[in-house]
């Protein structure tokens, strides 16, 4: 019942993202302020929307980048919670059990801190405005941040994940993802329009895969290991979990975009290589951060706080 429910609370996370983005958007084609750096787009008016400006679009983008593949990645989740619960197959079932245990924390957890995080971007688009009540930015804010705590506060999720599920599992758990990942790649080497994504997404899977096995020899010798170094492995896993999800819509969407008059499949894959080129990076700075180890972080003693 409870990977039901954390599931539930990671799509409230990405259901406030979503409104928050629906919002913002709207506002940035409305507002006018300043030009655009390359001239003035409207000349009719006083001034162009703001959504002209490069970090109001940033901001939009990372939105729908998180919204999206977030979407994406809870369902996902949710195939696997089928799979554990009504598969006829054993084999197929176990490995659905083995997924929904591995997923969950990072569902819950990494949707919600993502959902927080849009929401509170999407009060930045608004400025001033987005601070007040009449938008209802505001209220998105109070809203998605409870969902951080309730169902299990997402520190606990982290050290779930990394803790019990990881090093309890001495990483068998986190190679049934991993295997769905690369069997992705392989599979489609050929598919043109996948192409520019795979190889960054199979260095990010390397760089998840060697962090995982780094905390699994750390943990032997330090019982503070997988308590350092669980909210940013998170995180790190959150990432590329979307770079995999963007890759898959990526593959559907490619297709349907020639000729796609509504920007609905074309504007996936101009998302994906924003998320591809601008967000999955940050793995890079989380895999070093969880390679320090917990020596620093356990250094100070109590005083010295």
């Amino acid at each position: 019942m409870m990977n039901y429910e954390r599931l539930g609370v990671g799509i409230q996370g990405v259901g406030a993202a979503e409104a928050s983005l629906q919002s913002a958007r709207e506002y940035a084609m409305e507002r006018l302020q300043s030009r655009a750096p390359t001239g003035p787009q409207e000349k009719d008016k006083v001034a162009d929307p703001i959504l002209v400006h490069p970090d109001v679009r940033r901001m939009l983008l990372t939105m729908k980048s998180y919204v999206e593949g977030g979407r994406a990645f809870s369902t996902y989740v949710a195939s696997w919670l089928d799979i554990a619960k009504f598969c006829d197959e054993e084999e197929l079932r176990k490995k659905g059990d083995g997924m929904v245990a591995l997923l969950t924390p990072v569902a819950k957890a990494f949707l919600t801190d993502r959902g927080l995080e849009s929401c509170i971007i999407g009060q930045q688009v608004f400025g001033g405005h987005g601070f007040i009540r009449e938008w209802g930015q505001e209220q998105l804010v109070r809203d998605c941040r409870i969902t951080q705590i309730y169902e299990g506060a997402n520190g606990i999720q982290a050290l779930d994940l990394m803790g019990r599920k990881v090093v309890g599992s001495q990483g068998k758990l986190f190679e049934l993802f991993a295997d769905d990942v690369a069997s992705f790649i392989e599979e489609n080497r050929d598919e043109e329009s996948l192409k520019p994504f795979l190889e960054p997404l199979a260095a990010a899977l390397e760089r998840l895969s060697d962090v995982t096995e780094h905390v699994l020899g750390q943990a032997g010798d330090d019982a503070n290991a997988a308590g350092a170094a669980s909210v940013d492995y998170l995180d790190l896993f959150g990432l590329t979990a979307l770079a995999y999800m963007w890759a898959r819509m990526v593959k559907a969407a490619a297709p349907r975009a020639e000729g796609d008059t509504s920007g609905f499949y074309t504007g996936k894959l101009k998302t994906a290589r924003f998320y591809y080129q601008r967000l999955l990076p940050k793995t890079v700075s989380l895999a070093e951060a969880v390679r320090s180890g917990s020596e620093s972080m356990m250094a100070l003693t109590a005083d010295e706080f």
